[in-house]
């Protein structure tokens, strides 16, 4: 088969080729933010508490939780320990409590007014939650061996009286399950998701590392979009899904390869347009095709004038200037814009950007 010749294109085009002789074998392996690397070696800061940020995860091992008076301090000492000693990329995470207020009780008061309740410790509390991570899924495999091996870790930190302010303790001493011998002071550690991610990075499209290797070269990548939303404005499809006994048979496969590649290069193009054009705009290329977004939104909503959700404005806008013609519209005709000759998308929409793991390039 001649090879695919591209002038004035990213390197990864030529890359997209492959993609059907290894698509068989790809659909078997891992879905799921695969992180770049495990471990970066650096010298621990002794007075770092490394706290938890949302590219991290997104599913870490919680490790143990320290509570009340000396948890910060306690934490610190461990999360060093863990990435001095055991060469673990561990973090720290931190939440208030306050029981100090009243709280609606059950049934009423013989006046009809609601019973309000007190906490029997008034107290404000803070807790330190200690995680180990970073792993694609709940049931990452390195992250099911992490595990393990936290359960069976005895770090010095926590040795002795050391780490007194460790909380698992007493919910250890709650529920009957003393520490035993052999067993090390974390083994009720267990897996969790990333607490600071929004409540919908569960339902987003999860890159695995093939189409992480396809937006590798791509300068501007949706992947390296700041925001939690983009609009998408474009829509180039390769091939509407992937014939496994057709592919597996060899038939057909210049066609798809052709019709990839033609989907990649208008995404390309349409991104450099829009961008001489003053438009935050990205390309994104996965198995099945190609899309352009513009903008970078941290929500899909804004509040309105008497507290209702309304959309972003800036979401308006991109719809209005990108998508069809206003005004033939108005009239019932559905006309899509173009630009340089290439057809913009009949309903702009916004897409909850794809997460990519730090470093990923």
């Amino acid at each position: 088969m001649k090879p695919f010749t591209f002038p004035n294109v990213p390197r990864w085009l030529p890359a997209l080729a492959c993609l059907v002789a290894v698509v068989a074998a790809e659909a078997r392996g891992q879905n799921g933010w695969l992180p770049a690397s495990w471990f970066t070696p650096a010298e621990v800061d002794s007075k770092a508490i490394y706290p938890l940020a949302e590219k991290d995860g997104p599913w870490l091992v919680l490790a143990t939780t320290f509570r009340g008076e000396g948890a910060r301090d306690d934490a610190r000492r461990l999360v060093q320990e863990l990435r001095r000693n055991h060469k673990l990329k561990a973090y720290t995470h931190e939440k208030s409590f306050d029981y100090t207020g009243t709280q609606p009780g059950l049934g009423l008061n013989p006046d009809g007014s609601p019973k309000k309740m007190r906490y029997a410790n008034a107290e404000q509390v803070v807790e330190v939650a200690v995680l180990v991570g970073d792993f694609a899924s709940f049931d990452d495999p390195r992250g099911q061996k992490m595990l393990a091996k936290v359960k069976s870790l005895h770090p010095e930190s926590l040795a002795g009286n050391a780490g007194k302010s460790q909380s698992f303790s007493d919910f250890r001493k709650m529920i009957g399950l003393e520490r035993s011998a052999g067993k090390g002071p974390m083994h009720l550690a267990f897996v969790i998701p990333n607490p600071l991610l929004p409540e919908d990075f569960f339902s987003r499209q999860q890159v695995d590392r093939f189409v992480l290797d396809m937006n590798a070269d791509v300068s501007h990548s949706l992947l390296d979009c700041p925001g939690l939303y983009a609009v998408r404005v474009a829509t180039f499809t390769g091939a509407g899904t992937f014939d496994q006994k057709a592919i597996a048979a060899g038939e057909d496969d210049v066609e798809l390869e052709g019709r990839l590649v033609e989907a990649a290069e208008k995404a390309h193009r349409l991104t450099v347009a829009l961008r001489k054009a003053g438009w935050e705009s990205w390309e994104y290329h996965d198995r099945e095709s190609s899309i352009v977004c513009v903008g970078s939104l941290d929500s899909k909503n804004v509040p309105g004038p008497q507290g209702t959700a309304t959309v972003h404005p800036e979401i308006v806008r991109i719809v209005r200037e990108l998508g069809p013609d206003p005004n033939r519209l108005a009239t019932g005709v559905v006309l899509p814009r173009t630009i340089e000759g290439i057809m913009l998308d009949v309903q702009p929409a916004p897409i909850p950007v794809p997460r990519a793991p730090s470093g990923w390039r």
